[in-house]
């Protein structure tokens, strides 16, 4: 259990080889999930992304590929990720299309109503306190843009439970408890999906 303890628990901060190791896999891993997510934000055109937990930049480089008139910002706070996130999206960077840096969700040190579109995958699970942070993004989006917010669990499934357990500071919330957060941050239009056969939830919110 050490040795399985220390690597999953590197979902909240990846670090060192075992770090590298799982952002790696995230990449791969989660790519269908994250899939589905964006299929939720379909009709939207942004100009500037910020994405949030970026992990190892694939998401950052789907957003690339799916909105080709956007330049888009990927933050994590583990400087493994920023490192693979860079390496892994670095012909967008060198285009000028993309940027990556190390930074932290509930104090973003980011330009005020900046970005059209604010995405999130598979990390509110380890943010302080969701009111705050989701006050932070407000903060940076435009008004009238949309945050888009999709998990692997529903805070209900067995394994997101089991793993809730595991990991030190993980939370996985509730659709419930995610809308009431967003709400109480300022976010309007609130809506919700869960996948059909999964625990996979997409939450989209108005600025």
């Amino acid at each position: 259990m050490g040795l399985f303890k220390n690597f999953v628990s590197q979902t909240r901060k990846p670090e060192g080889f075992l770090g590298k190791m799982m952002v790696n896999g995230m990449n791969s891993g989660h790519a269908k999930m994250a899939d589905w997510g964006l299929s939720h934000i379909s009709s939207v055109v942004p100009e500037e992304i910020v994405e949030l937990g970026c992990g190892g930049g694939r998401n950052a480089g789907e957003l690339l590929n799916r909105y080709p008139g956007a330049k888009v910002t990927a933050i994590d706070y583990s400087d493994v990720s920023v490192r693979i996130a860079t390496d892994y999206n670095k012909a967008m960077i060198d285009a000028g299309r993309c940027r990556i840096q190390q930074g932290d969700v509930s104090a973003l040190n980011l330009p005020k109503e900046q970005y059209d579109l604010a995405t999130a995958f598979e990390t509110i699970y380890f943010w302080p306190g969701l009111e705050r942070c989701f006050e932070q993004v407000a903060n940076v989006l435009k008004p009238g843009g949309l945050f888009l917010i999709v998990c692997e669990s529903d805070g209900t499934d067995e394994a997101g439970l089991k793993y809730e357990k595991i990991i030190d500071g993980m939370k996985c919330h509730t659709v419930p408890e995610i809308e009431a957060a967003l709400k109480a941050a300022g976010f309007s239009s609130v809506k919700s999906d869960h996948h059909e056969t999964k625990p996979w939830i997409a939450v989209t919110a108005r600025k």
